[in-house]
C-alpha cells in the first residue's frame, strides 16, 4: 500500500560548480513547501471547536461533543507515531500532500453531509479518519528538515517552521467567518478551509523534494561541514523499522522524559483552545464573532512567542531545551489564572490572557519537536517526532478534549480550570530532568 510513497532513488551527482546554487535554491523552495503545506494541515484540525456552539444548542451535551472532538486526538496520537515509522521509509514529497487531501475530503463530507453530525458515533468515526490523515503532516515535515538543514542551522529552522501551526489554526476563525458571511451556514466552518487545503497540498507537491542526494546533492552534513558528534556513513543509509523503533525510541530514556512532558504541556494547549469558543461565550458573554477572533489572536500570538523561544534556546539558555521550557511554562500558568479569575466584563484581561498563553504554549510545544529530532539519527527523526506526538495527543489532547468537557459538565469552568493549572505544574515536573541535559547529539 506504501510502496508508492517509497524514498526516490539517489542521482547523479552535481557537478561541483552547480552545487552551491542549488542547494541554496531548493532549501528556500522546500521549506516553502513544508511550512505552507503544514500550515494547511492546521486548516483542517479543529474545525469541530468552532462548531460545538452550534451543536450544542442542538441539543449535545459538552461531554458528548469532547468524546467526538477526542476522536481527533487518539488517532492523531496513533499516526504520528505509527505514520512516522512509514514517513521515515517514504518520500515526503508524496506523503505530506496525501495526508492533507485525505483530511479535506472528511471536511468536505462534515460540511455537506446532514448524517455527518446525525450522531456522537458518527462524528467520532469522521474525526478519528481526519485524525489519521492529519498525523501524516508532521512526521514527513520533520524528515525533510533534519536532510535539508544541518544541526547547528536546525534549531532556527524548526522553530520559524514551527509557527506553520499558528499561521494555519489562526486563519480558521477568519476563514469561518468569511464563509458565514457569504453562505450565512455554520458548517462553513468546515468547508471553506477544505477548499483551500486543496490548493495548499497541489502546492507543497510542486515546491517539496526527498533527500538531497534524491536531486544530485551531497548529504547536508558534508555541504555544511557540520557533522554530529559520532556521525558516520550508516547515518546516510535507511534503518529498519525494528531499529527505529527499539534502538532509537523505546530505549531512549530522555525521549521518554520529554514524551510524558508533552501530555501536560498539549493539555494546556488543547484545553484552553479547543474550549475558548465555549468558554467565552458560556461564562464571559462573547458573542460568536468576538471568540472567533479571540481563537486567531490565540493561534497567532503563538508566531511571535515561538520565534522568541527558538532563539532564548540556543542563546541566552545555551542549547538547554529543557530549562527554556520550564521558563515558558511558569508563564503559560500565571497566564491561565488571569484568564481563569478574571471577572466576566472585562474583555480586554480575558485577551490580553488569552494572547499571552498562545505566546508563550507554542514554546515548548515546538521545542518537544525539536528535542526530538536532536536524540535520534535523522533516518529515526520522524518516529522520534511521532513518540512524543503519540504521548501528547492520546494523553494530553485527549483529556483537553473528552475530559474538560465532563469535567466541565459535572464541576463547572472552575473545575475544568483547576484541571488546567495541574497540567502546568506537572509538565514543569516532567522536564526537570531534562535540565542537566544542554545538547543531545543525535549519534
Amino acid at each position: 500500500m506504501f510502496a508508492f510513497f517509497r524514498p526516490a532513488p539517489h542521482r547523479a551527482p552535481l557537478p561541483a560548480e552547480r552545487i552551491d546554487p542549488t542547494y541554496r535554491r531548493l532549501r528556500w523552495q522546500i521549506f516553502a513547501g513544508i511550512f505552507i503545506g503544514y500550515a494547511g494541515y492546521y486548516l483542517l484540525r479543529k474545525n469541530f471547536s468552532l462548531a460545538i456552539p452550534y451543536l450544542v444548542e442542538d441539543g449535545y451535551s459538552r461531554g458528548e461533543l469532547g468524546v467526538a472532538l477526542s476522536a481527533i486526538a487518539i488517532a492523531y496520537g496513533l499516526s504520528k507515531f505509527l505514520m512516522g515509522l512509514v514517513s521515515d521509509r517514504s518520500n515526503p514529497r508524496y506523503f505530506l500532500p496525501a495526508g492533507l487531501l485525505l483530511s479535506a475530503m472528511v471536511m468536505f463530507v462534515f460540511g455537506f453531509a446532514p448524517w455527518a453530525t446525525s450522531s456522537v458515533a458518527v462524528m467520532f468515526v469522521l474525526l478519528f479518519i481526519n485524525g489519521w490523515a492529519q498525523g501524516m503532516g508532521w512526521p514527513p515535515s520533520g524528515r525533510t528538515m533534519v536532510h535539508w538543514w544541518s544541526q547547528n542551522e536546525r534549531g532556527a529552522v524548526v522553530s520559524v517552521w514551527n509557527v506553520a501551526h499558528n499561521v494555519g489554526g489562526g486563519l480558521i476563525g477568519p476563514l469561518f467567518l468569511l464563509g458565514l458571511g457569504w453562505f450565512n451556514d455554520w458548517h462553513a466552518a468546515f468547508y471553506v478551509p477544505a477548499a483551500v487545503a486543496v490548493a495548499v497540498a497541489v502546492f507543497a507537491f510542486a515546491m517539496m523534494r526527498d533527500t538531497p542526494q534524491s536531486v544530485g546533492l551531497p548529504p547536508v552534513e558534508q555541504y555544511r561541514n557540520d557533522y554530529p558528534e559520532g556521525y558516520s556513513e550508516a547515518h546516510e543509509r535507511e534503518f529498519s523499522t525494528r531499529e527505529i523503533f527499539v534502538k532509537y525510541v523505546l530505549r531512549n530514556r530522555m525521549l521518554w522524559y520529554i514524551a510524558l512532558a508533552n501530555v501536560f504541556i498539549y493539555l494546556l494547549r488543547y484545553g484552553v483552545l479547543d474550549w475558548a469558543p465555549t468558554y467565552l461565550k458560556e461564562a464571559k458573554g462573547y458573542s460568536v464573532d468576538t471568540s472567533s477572533w479571540a481563537y486567531f489572536f490565540y493561534e497567532w500570538a503563538g508566531i511571535p512567542g515561538t520565534l522568541l523561544c527558538g532563539w532564548l534556546s540556543d542563546t541566552l539558555f545555551k542549547g538547554n531545551r529543557g530549562l527554556t521550557g520550564i521558563v515558558f511554562m511558569v508563564g503559560v500558568t500565571l497566564a491561565t489564572l488571569v484568564y481563569w479569575l478574571n471577572p466576566s466584563g472585562h474583555p480586554a484581561v480575558d485577551l490580553a490572557a488569552l494572547f499571552t498563553i498562545g505566546f508563550l504554549i507554542y514554546g515548548p510545544v515546538m521545542l518537544v519537536g525539536l528535542q526530538a529530532l536532536e536524540l535520534a539519527p535523522k533516518k529515526a527523526a520522524g518516529s522520534a517526532a511521532g513518540f512524543t506526538g503519540l504521548f501528547g495527543y492520546l494523553g494530553g489532547s485527549v483529556a483537553a478534549s473528552a475530559l474538560m468537557g465532563y469535567v466541565v459538565d459535572h464541576f463547572g469552568w472552575n473545575g475544568g480550570f483547576i484541571l488546567l493549572v495541574a497540567g502546568c505544574l506537572l509538565a514543569i515536573a516532567f522536564l526537570l530532568p531534562t535540565l542537566r541535559h544542554a545538547r543531545v547529539d543525535a549519534a
